[in-house]
């Protein structure tokens, strides 16, 4: 975005004034269809969240073509929370499918659940515990025997580049979150980018305008009759775009790879240095997040949030808590691969000498934060009983 043309192109441009930037928007598609295994990419959806709800009207679109657009959407008590949220704004009932005892999804409880009314099986992989999904190809083949789709969660994509293509193995559509995977801005209401990758057969349902390449030029073409229209004004967050191209060209393919290997180290080391001082509901190993809950502090009378409000007082932000809700009193700890092994460690050695704390003095727990500026606020009574005027 440093340079004038890209930080001062004005979105009412026409295609021939603004050739450059449909390039860089072009290649992008190309490189995160690379990247993810699928035929297609869309890059106009504004959020990781916007793209979830562009890849269920998609689906929708396509069954509607067919006579059928279905009732259901299965989606596993592991996934994302906003996947229910997506699937019921397209009008689809959400079935609930439980993980086993090892955190997975459980390929005959599908096979149970799937029949001709079941549009779609949302699916995070790896799952908000950070496991692999072993089974997701049989999976796949079980939706997609009943003529169902597999609709991949990409937000976890940071685990699997350069190792897994999500639609090489069974995945139809699957949107991606720039701002976590591909180092663009995140936090404050935006702006944000979330893409989606498509099969080639959902492909004529894709947003329009579509990026086209002919005799050496680029142009946007919107006549595609099954589409499902616009998903945004313009030509999605372009400044989040740009960013994304630099840091996937700064990366090359090793890079990208490098950076699977180190987000996976990086949870499995925390994983291991608070074993023990915290539980760890799941035996498997990990990938890029690890999830501990506070089951040993609460014979202390100690719970996840004040561990969390305590974290705060040693200058960290807490980790997600809470989630996934299927393991009581979740901390997920997500670390990427961007910190090194000292500041791993001080994080850890903080937990840990919280962990202490909890046995010896609980109230100061239960007190914190409080070395910052605000003290604990009645985080449900705020919720229930807003107050959004002074």
């Amino acid at each position: 975005m440093g340079f004038d043309g890209f930080s001062e192109s004005h979105p009412f441009l026409s295609a021939e004034a603004m050739q450059g930037n449909l390039e860089l928007c072009f290649q992008l598609e190309q490189y995160l269809a690379e990247i993810s295994g699928f035929d297609q990419v869309c890059l106009w959806p504004a959020a990781g969240s916007h793209g979830e709800l562009t890849g269920m009207l998609i689906i929708r679109a396509y069954l509607t073509a067919q006579g059928n657009p279905r009732k259901k959407v299965l989606i596993p008590d592991s996934a994302h929370g906003t996947n229910p949220a997506s699937a019921a704004i397209c009008h689809y009932d959400i079935v609930p499918v439980k993980s086993n005892a090892d955190g997975e999804i459980d390929p005959h409880e599908i096979e149970k659940l799937m029949n001709e009314d079941v549009a779609a099986l949302m699916i995070t992989n790896p799952n908000t515990l950070g496991i692999f999904e072993e089974n997701f190809k049989k999976i796949a083949d079980i939706v997609h025997a009943k003529g169902g789709f597999i609709y991949a969660d990409g937000a976890n994509l940071n685990a699997l580049m350069g190792v897994v293509k999500p639609g090489k193995i069974g995945a139809d559509v699957m949107h991606f979150n720039l701002h976590k995977t591909f180092a663009t801005p995140h936090g404050g209401g935006g702006p944000g980018a979330g893409p989606i990758g498509m099969c080639d057969k959902l492909a004529p349902f894709r947003p329009t305008p579509v990026i086209v390449q002919k005799d050496g030029k680029f142009a946007l073409d919107g006549n595609r009759p099954q589409s499902i229209g616009r998903v945004k004004a313009f030509w999605g967050n372009f400044g989040m775009l740009v960013r994304a191209y630099a840091y996937i060209r700064e990366c090359g393919s090793l890079g990208l790879h490098n950076i699977t290997r180190m987000a996976v180290l990086n949870a499995n080391y925390i994983r291991k240095r608070l074993e023990g001082t915290y539980h760890v509901p799941y035996a498997k190993p990990v990938l890029h997040e690890c999830i501990v809950n506070d089951k040993i502090q609460n014979q202390y009378g100690v719970k996840t949030l004040d561990i969390a409000k305590r974290l705060m007082d040693y200058g960290y932000h807490p980790p997600t808590v809470y989630f996934p809700l299927i393991v009581p009193g979740a901390m997920m700890i997500e670390p990427t691969e961007t910190e090194n092994k000292q500041l791993l460690d001080e994080f850890c050695d903080a937990l840990i000498a919280i962990a202490n704390e909890a046995k010896e003095t609980p109230d100061v727990l239960k007190n914190a934060p409080t070395k910052t500026f605000r003290r604990r606020l009645d985080e449900t009574r705020a919720a229930r009983e807003p107050k959004l005027r002074a």
